[in-house]
């Protein structure tokens, strides 16, 4: 069972369902540094002309290559169709037949590294409204615009889909959702949520079905992958 202090209406649950950034974005990494990105990636990672909100290419000098989207040996243990949260190495697993998983570099909220344990995801939604809690709003006003919902868009928190988690019928106030924000994946930024890149959970949201099992693991417990 998901930890209920971080998951009961509160404080937390107010941060989790935030999914804002709370930190200043690190430089770009120099153009000495950039690494040399494959066709695979560059098409992987390439613009969406198609979606709702055109979305553009990902900058990639921004995200460090280990978390590039890849298939990998399922380094998890648990049984295919699971999505496995990773909090000690900021990665996403959904796990295949025959020992394999996909697997995602993903950003994390500073409080999302105080709980562990199993959700599920009861339904999912594409362009989704973002709604701040009452609690943020209290924290920064200029929220208040967006009490009855943000829309759909770039811009929207929620980026270009969100995976809502659910503890029996309670909302977690948790989500898996899009980012804009490169320079986020690897890195415990937000507010609570744990956010991929657009394109990657576009591919992620097309693989889980609802009902589909989640399984949050400590830092104290990583994986070998």
């Amino acid at each position: 069972m998901l930890a209920r202090r971080t998951f009961l209406l509160g404080s937390g649950a107010a941060l989790l369902g935030g999914c804002t950034v709370t930190e200043t974005p690190s430089p770009q990494l120099a153009s000495s540094a950039r690494p040399v990105v494959p066709p695979v990636y560059r098409a992987m990672y390439g613009p969406r002309p198609d979606e709702r909100f055109p979305i553009p290419a990902v900058d990639l000098s921004k995200v460090d290559p280990r978390y590039w989207r890849r298939e990998v040996p399922d380094p998890t243990g648990e049984r295919p169709g699971t999505v496995v949260v990773d909090t000690g190495t900021f990665y996403l697993y959904w796990t295949m037949e025959g020992g394999r998983a996909m697997r995602y570099g993903v950003g994390l909220g500073r409080e999302g590294f105080g709980w562990d344990g199993r959700a599920r995801i009861p339904f999912k939604r594409k362009w989704p409204t973002w709604t701040p809690p009452a609690e943020m709003i209290a924290r920064e006003p200029e929220l208040e615009q967006y009490r009855d919902g943000m829309e759909p868009g770039l811009d929207n928190p929620l980026g270009a889909r969100a995976l809502y988690l659910f503890e029996g019928r309670v909302d977690t106030l948790y989500r898996l959702h899009g980012t804009q924000e490169a320079y986020s994946i690897g890195r415990a930024v937000s507010s609570g949520c744990v956010r991929l890149l657009n394109q990657d959970i576009i591919d992620l949201y097309d693989r889980v079905p609802n009902g589909t099992r989640v399984v949050v693991r400590p830092p104290s417990a990583p994986l070998l992958g």
